[in-house]
């Protein structure tokens, strides 16, 4: 962090278990950045604010307005930003003030977005996804927004009409590591062939997913598979159902994937392979961009 910095506002990403912030220039340039592994789940309300002065104080030299995304909107967050409904923009109109005992210290924390039926939320997506559509004006497509949860999500008219999460992160996780494939399934490596296999295995017959699953361990016991082929392969079975049930969201659509690295990149390799190509977008530059959209709103 380069504590000697005066910038005109600071960008902040809130979310469970990490904070990211950037000091930002009025016209959208970063000029430093910090982190902090004071998330959201670590917090009680009272100590949102001295866990942001922790890791921004230095570039506090007066008056300063702060614009924050994710979990710290929550209703465990700092302040509770009620959802907007879908069909809605992906910026709203107006944010939640946090409650501040610092003099000068404005904290505007942007909504999430809900669905009502079927029932679905989102908080910090809907920041990429206005930063997207502020480099994209009037794109009209599919999004994936690869994580933990991933999002589908369908825009059009520069509104998110409907969105599906998936929680296929969590349930490779859970599945590598807390279940009888702990046993079968190697913590790093890949094999692309056995990812390949997965996809199109899942992708065809999405209904034998859980007798797949199991086969994992079979194939170690019996075959000495090895453990990154497993790992390879569990996250094609994953991710082929996913693509599955996805498939009215992405049939046919015009797809990007926001998000950097291998998991992105497994994505679009994976909506290749369904001859659905995928343009991949960094995901941290599109929530700088979301979240400065949402700062020129804030000033009007």
């Amino acid at each position: 962090m380069n504590d000697t910095v005066t910038p005109d506002w600071i960008a902040v990403d809130w979310g469970t278990t990490h904070m990211r912030a950037w000091a930002m220039s009025a016209s959208g340039t970063v000029l430093a950045a910090a982190t902090s592994d004071q998330g959201m789940g670590k917090l009680q309300r009272d100590g949102f604010e001295p866990a942001l002065l922790d890791a921004v104080g230095p570039w506090i030299n007066g008056p300063t307005t702060i614009i924050a995304c994710g979990m710290v909107g929550s209703r465990q967050g700092w302040v509770e930003a009620p959802y907007a409904a879908t069909p809605c923009p992906a910026m709203p109109e107006t944010f939640v003030q946090a409650p501040t005992t610092t003099p000068g210290l404005s904290v505007h924390v942007i909504p999430g977005i809900k669905q009502v039926h079927p029932a679905d939320v989102m908080r910090g997506e809907e920041t990429q996804i206005a930063g997207f559509l502020a480099r994209n004006p009037n794109w009209d497509g599919i999004l994936c927004l690869p994580g933990t949860h991933t999002k589908w999500v369908h825009v059009s008219a520069n509104e998110v009409v409907s969105f599906q999460t998936f929680m296929t992160g969590e349930l490779f996780a859970t599945l590598a590591e807390h279940t009888v494939l702990r046993h079968s399934i190697a913590a790093d490596g890949w094999d692309d062939a056995a990812f390949s296999d997965g996809l199109s295995d899942a992708m065809g017959r999405p209904e034998k997913l859980a007798a797949r699953l199991f086969s994992l361990r079979a194939e170690s016991l019996l075959n000495a598979q090895p453990g990154a082929t497993a790992r390879a392969r569990l996250s094609g079975l994953l991710i082929g159902a996913e693509l599955a049930a996805a498939k009215p969201y992405w049939l046919g659509q015009q797809i990007a994937v926001i998000g950097a690295g291998g998991l992105a990149k497994t994505y679009v390799t994976a909506l290749a392979a369904q001859h659905a190509p995928a343009t991949q977008v960094q995901g941290e530059a599109i929530t700088i961009a979301g979240l400065t959209a949402a700062y020129r709103r804030l000033k009007g």
